[in-house]
């Protein structure tokens, strides 16, 4: 079954709202699909305009960034430590923008969009205290 992201056909007052149109194909959208910590795994698809994108489904790198040194190197992913998106995502060690990686540089903040981006960057952050 598709996911639909048109307009709703509530307004916000809980009220009826007549819709103009049908339905529209361009406002399907697709399938979830995370990144995980795995072996790498890359998946192009068509976006519109004949478009295309870049969707990491596993990896076992990332891309780090030290603003203490000013240098950039490639890090094994160990675990995710933290996901402010979806708690749940930590235990499934699914990684989105914003989460947390433990690397064996250290603690490494995800800046990159996984889904979207097909690459896996990030910046090192100071550990938490205690």
């Amino acid at each position: 079954m598709g996911i639909w992201q048109g307009r709703s056909r509530r307004k916000r007052t809980g009220g009826r709202l007549r819709p103009i149109r049908k339905k529209r194909r361009f406002e399907i959208a697709r399938e979830l699909q995370t990144a995980t910590v795995g072996v790498g795994t890359v998946k192009r698809y068509r976006v519109r305009g004949g478009n295309r994108k870049l969707r990491i489904l596993t990896t076992a790198s990332v891309n780090v960034y030290d603003p203490a040194s000013r240098k950039t190197q490639r890090a094994r992913i160990v675990t995710v430590r933290e996901n402010p998106a979806n708690p749940n995502y930590v235990q499934r060690n699914v990684i989105t923008r914003g989460a947390i990686l433990e690397t064996d540089l250290g603690l490494v903040r995800v800046l990159s969009r996984p889904g979207q981006d097909g690459i896996l960057n990030g910046v090192r952050i100071a550990a938490p205290p205690g």
